[in-house]
């Protein structure tokens, strides 16, 4: 994996703090209409409109509440946001500080990622620069009565906590599983409070469209999905690292930049995401077509894609918390389940009865990680049925 920037980012291209200094020259609730009239969706991967959140979290009646950023960049095939961290730092920690302006918090939260401890000091530094230039702690830029700072927390290497209600417990000393919704965290979130958690890209948008107006960020992209996003690109192709894109590029377009036009598929959304064969690569990649988080995965054509779900699933046993049934054991019957493929002793029958297992997960398991498990192993069904047929002889139905 490379995590190689490719490029200049916009984030280089806006003035240091003119967004804090823009959203403080306004009220909380044109700080959010600005969000919300950007169309800005949640570049985690949830999609969930970042405006829509904000106002919620504004609108809750509580004298404490926190601005979370999600930092557990976990995903598989996923590096942007360790790029963003290191390189554009500060615009993250403005994007936080205008969103604790905007919903009525004094504290922000960064949940850092286990392995990438090493970032700590460089982003403390940070902070404490902040500090010094009056960007942190009371009256911010001498705006009465906003007081915010910032605080680091560290991970532990736990998929699931990605998922912003097992983050939250993470984060209060508990084990990193996911809770039951609603109540959700713009009500009650980290210790009871009203929370936003949003992505580290997406406050680094944020920030960006405080300095730039949300028409700039509307205009870019489609309708339903606009703006610019960070991809991360791995795989067999000539030129992986982190790549900046509009919303609603294709596929094809997309493999054209980084050197994989001979893919024969390609993981998009990282192992939670979906195979995408070469015959749809004109799709794009939007929340209206194909949603993602900005992993995406090439397979070049020498690839079995039998392997490739089992490495899926093998990661997907190690990572589930094992709270809901669906998931803990599900994870499991398909992992065997794609052994025998790779044994050639599944039937046709079976193979049926696995993919509606993984359906059944899709609908039953309690958050994303059961709920998306299966989807790499079911589009691989889907769309490469006849590789896996002919490759491990599978026995039809009756004859087993």
């Amino acid at each position: 994996m490379n995590g190689t920037l490719v490029g200049p980012l916009t984030f280089g291209s806006v003035e240091p703090n003119s967004g804090l200094k823009n959203a403080l020259g306004k009220n909380r609730a044109d700080v959010i209409a600005d969000i919300s009239a950007s169309g800005i969706k949640g570049r985690g991967g949830a999609g969930f409109p970042t405006g829509v959140k904000w106002n919620l979290a504004a609108a809750a009646k509580d004298d404490r509440k926190f601005v979370v950023c999600n930092a557990d960049e976990g995903e598989p095939g996923t590096f942007k946001d360790r790029v963003i961290l290191s390189e554009y730092a500060d615009l993250v920690f403005e994007g936080m500080t205008i969103a604790g302006y905007a919903i009525g918090a004094t504290q922000g939260i960064v949940y850092l990622r286990g392995e990438y401890s090493y970032l700590r000091a460089l982003l403390e530094a940070v902070l404490e620069k902040r500090r010094q230039q009056n960007l942190l702690g009371e009256d911010i830029l001498k705006k009465k009565g906003f007081h915010f700072d910032i605080a680091i927390r560290m991970g532990s290497g736990a998929y699931v906590c990605g998922e912003e209600t097992a983050l939250i417990e993470s984060l209060e000393g508990h084990r990193g599983e996911p809770r039951n919704r609603p109540p959700f965290p713009v009500d009650t979130g980290f210790m009871g409070h009203p929370t936003v958690v949003n992505n580290v890209e997406t406050l680094a948008w944020a920030a960006c469209i405080l300095a730039k107006g949300p028409e700039w960020f509307k205009k870019i992209g489609t309708e339903k999905s606009t703006g610019l996003k960070l991809f991360s690109v791995s795989g067999d192709c000539a030129r992986p690292g982190v790549y900046e894109f509009p919303m609603g590029i294709t596929i094809a377009q997309l493999l054209k930049e980084v050197g994989g036009e001979n893919a024969k598929a390609v993981q998009v959304g990282g192992a939670s995401g979906r195979i995408v064969p070469a015959k749809e690569f004109e799709r794009t990649l939007a929340y209206e077509d194909i949603p993602t988080g900005g992993s995406i995965i090439v397979l070049g054509p020498q690839r079995d894609m039998l392997h490739v779900a089992r490495n899926f699933m093998e990661f997907f046993v190690e990572e589930s918390c094992g709270q809901c049934t669906p998931c803990r054991e599900g994870t499991q019957k398909l992992l065997e389940g794609i052994e025998l493929l790779e044994q050639g002793k599944c039937s046709t029958r079976y193979l049926h009865e696995l993919c509606a297992l993984g359906e059944t997960m899709q609908l039953a398991s309690k958050c994303g990680l059961g709920q998306s498990a299966p989807n790499a192993f079911l589009s691989i069904v889907q769309h490469f049925r006849e590789e896996l047929m002919g490759r491990n002889n599978l026995i039809p139905a009756g004859k087993e």
